[in-house]
């Protein structure tokens, strides 16, 4: 099993999740079908981290690419920058700019 990793990506984790879904599970050759013609700014992160994790299948592992399935794909929470915004009346709110790692994982399909 080979992986791939994006961290602190500036996109919260439930917003990733609703892309990561759509590929779950299908080859790579699929999923990059899929991603490219999404139009989330969190598929492009996704479709370069399934084309890292599918390098290095092939360069660390020697894997064939086309035989390559993703196995796992999970988005998790990151750190969440906390910040402040000016408010009526001097007060001040809260700001929170979320974010998320993204780790995907690669294998050969078992073709019986």
């Amino acid at each position: 099993m080979t992986f791939a990793r994006s961290k602190n990506i500036g996109i919260s984790a439930q917003k990733m999740r609703l892309v990561i879904d759509q590929v779950r599970g299908s080859s790579i050759t699929e999923a990059e079908n899929r991603l490219m013609y999404m139009t989330s700014p969190a598929a492009d992160v996704v479709l370069r981290t399934v084309r890292s994790a599918a390098a290095n299948a092939e360069n660390n592992d020697y894997l064939n690419r086309d035989d390559l399935k993703i196995v796992r794909i999970t988005a998790d929470q990151g750190p969440v920058l906390k910040r402040f915004i000016p408010r009526a009346r001097g007060r001040a709110g809260a700001r929170n700019h979320p974010s998320c790692h993204l780790t995907i994982e690669v294998a050969e399909a078992r073709n019986n």
